[in-house]
């Protein structure tokens, strides 16, 4: 269990209208007399009445003389200016929106941020290159937020703290989970009164005190900054701080997020220091939440699965990618997604990078071709440390240099420059007369392929399906194997599937061929296979390692992260407690 056993501590009208014209001026002041010389005069000076915005009185023969020199004007003309006014109108109505939506946005002082920073993520020749966006979910009690979150407790903490990263592809995404109550190095950071603190750890300096440091009722999320920065050596590009109202208010903009709870919560669940069971809060099974519903089921920590943290986070993780299925289900857009700014920005607080609607909308935009399966989420390994949280070295390390790598947890290649295929160390088959292109094509998609890893190297399933896909295969990485230990790769069949299975093990040489217990093929790659696409053997107790480390190929990431790994496809009911 987590150390933490109670919550704990974890905000225009429009001016009035201006009178309108029939109201001001058609008829509520009488128009002066008509003709006489005075008349006359007026006319002459410009004054009867245009001054004032009416048009000139009729009659007398000054005024006659001015009516006949004056052109008339053309129907055009006039439509011309009409469709001008609407467009004013239109646009300034536009403009208006956005003037309240940038009104609303804070930022974040720049000046707060740490000057010995990681260095920046260099673009590639395309100008593209990954961008590490910092979420912070703030448990501040000011404004409304303390009746959404049950607290009174003075100043503010990450309740909710997820590194996003977005490769430079952009079409991956992985957001890491930090806990809050892990153990960490929080360096000096600027308070509200301009001095900065000095750098604090020990055994009990938590991570999300760090948002506390100087105990401001809007928290401190540069410092959290720092902090991350610290921990992780990847340089942050973006901050976003959503409090209570904000997160309840986005999920009412988008008609609610669909949930799912292995059994009901009940009001002793969100507050163990009722001493009773209490009224029902949630019930169990599938459901949609929105406002303080949704936001009970993020904040649930008691009531599933050991009540801790860890359990949160995946619960979490498990929300927003339900959110972000319910966004991409309604079309990233500027048209979805104004009421999303609108609902976010009351209540939001970024960098400079961020701090208005265009820039936001341009962010949010740029991850409009990210498939929901390739976007993850993970927590980073851990370790109990009596009641808080340790995070693993070198393991949590080798999750860190996968992102600065810009290496999915898989071990994709996400930089956007793919290097070209290294040629095969085998000998070439001899030459034979190639087949029609159209019978191999169709021949081969006719079964599925499903690749697993059996060796620690990581990638080498995905790597294995590319090659049986450039081969027009129907092929899946499905991940690691029950046993990484494989030395030869394996080719097994299904009943009726033996002769596809020897067309697929003519990718792989020397693969072994024999009878599953799966329907269609199943690929199991080994060392072999590993050895030939850049990993080699340590030598030791038939492990494997990366090939000698370069600044592109981190070492694997090990099984306790990837095999928990959450996609935003997975089926909202699945891993949501621990």
């Amino acid at each position: 269990m987590s150390g933490q056993r109670s919550e704990g501590p974890a905000r225009g009208d429009d001016a009035p209208g201006a009178p309108t014209a029939d109201g001001a001026h058609a008829g509520t002041v009488p128009p002066p007399r008509q003709g006489g010389r005075a008349e006359a005069r007026r006319a002459a000076q410009g004054r009867a009445g245009a001054a004032q915005g009416a048009p000139p009185a009729a009659g007398g023969r000054a005024a006659a003389r001015a009516a006949a020199r004056k052109p008339k004007r053309s129907a055009k003309k006039i439509v011309a200016w009409s469709a001008a006014g609407v467009l004013v109108l239109l646009a300034g109505t536009g403009g208006l929106i956005y003037y309240k939506l940038n009104g609303n946005i804070k930022t974040i002082d720049p000046d707060a941020i740490a000057k010995d920073r990681p260095p920046e993520a260099q673009a590639d020749a395309n100008g593209n290159k990954p961008v590490n966006v910092l979420l912070i979910g703030s448990d501040s009690r000011g404004g409304n937020n303390s009746d959404l979150g049950g607290g009174d407790a003075a100043g503010a903490r990450s309740d909710t703290t997820i590194l996003l990263h977005v490769y430079a592809d952009h079409k991956h995404a992985v957001g890491i989970s930090i806990p809050r109550n892990s153990l960490v190095t929080i360096p000096p950071c600027k308070k509200p009164d301009g001095k900065w603190s000095k750098e604090v750890k020990g055994e009990d300096i938590l991570f999300n005190s760090a948002f506390s440091v100087g105990n401001s009722a809007d928290g401190n999320p540069a410092c959290t900054q720092n902090t991350v920065e610290k921990l992780t050596g990847i340089r942050i590009d973006h901050t976003m701080v959503v409090d209570f109202q904000g997160f309840a208010s986005m999920t009412e903009a988008v008609d609610g997020v669909d949930i799912c709870l292995p059994k009901a919560i009940y009001e002793g669940d969100m507050n163990p220091n009722l001493g009773k069971k209490g009224g029902l809060v949630l019930p169990s099974g599938r459901q949609k939440v929105e406002g303080q519903k949704a936001l009970d089921y993020v904040r649930l920590r008691h009531g599933l699965g050991d009540n801790s943290d860890i359990g949160r986070m995946k619960r979490q993780q498990a929300f927003l990618s339900s959110m972000i299925s319910a966004v991409k289900q309604r079309g990233l857009n500027p048209t979805n997604l104004l009421p999303l700014a609108d609902a976010a920005t009351k209540s939001l607080r970024v960098d400079e990078g961020l701090n208005t609607v265009d820039k936001l909308m341009s962010f949010a935009l740029s991850l409009k071709n990210i498939d929901l399966h390739d976007i993850k989420f993970v927590t980073p390994p851990w370790k109990y440390h009596k009641e808080n949280l340790e995070l693993v070295s070198p393991d949590v390390d080798r999750l860190w240099d996968t992102l600065k790598a810009d290496r999915t947890i898989d071990g994709q290649n996400a930089t956007g420059e793919q290097p070209p295929e290294a040629a095969s160390p085998t000998a070439p088959a001899a030459p034979t007369t190639p087949a029609s292109p159209v019978a191999a094509e169709t021949a081969n998609t006719d079964f599925k392929v499903s690749v697993y890893s059996g060796t620690p190297a990581g990638g080498m399933a995905t790597k294995a399906a590319e090659q049986l896909k450039a081969a027009k295969f129907t092929a899946t990485a499905v991940g690691p194997a029950k046993s990484l230990k494989y030395t030869t790769t394996m080719v097994q069949y299904g009943s009726g599937q033996k002769a596809n299975a020897e067309k697929v093990a003519a990718m792989f040489p020397g693969a072994t061929v024999e009878p599953g217990t799966s329907p269609g093929v199943t690929v199991i790659v080994g060392k072999d296979f590993a050895a030939a696409n850049g990993a080699a053997a340590t030598g030791t107790g038939g492990s494997l390692t990366a090939a000698p480390s370069t600044p592109g190929t981190p070492a694997p990431l090990p099984t306790s992260v990837t095999n928990e790994a959450r996609s935003a496809d997975d089926d909202i009911c699945l891993n949501t407690s621990y």
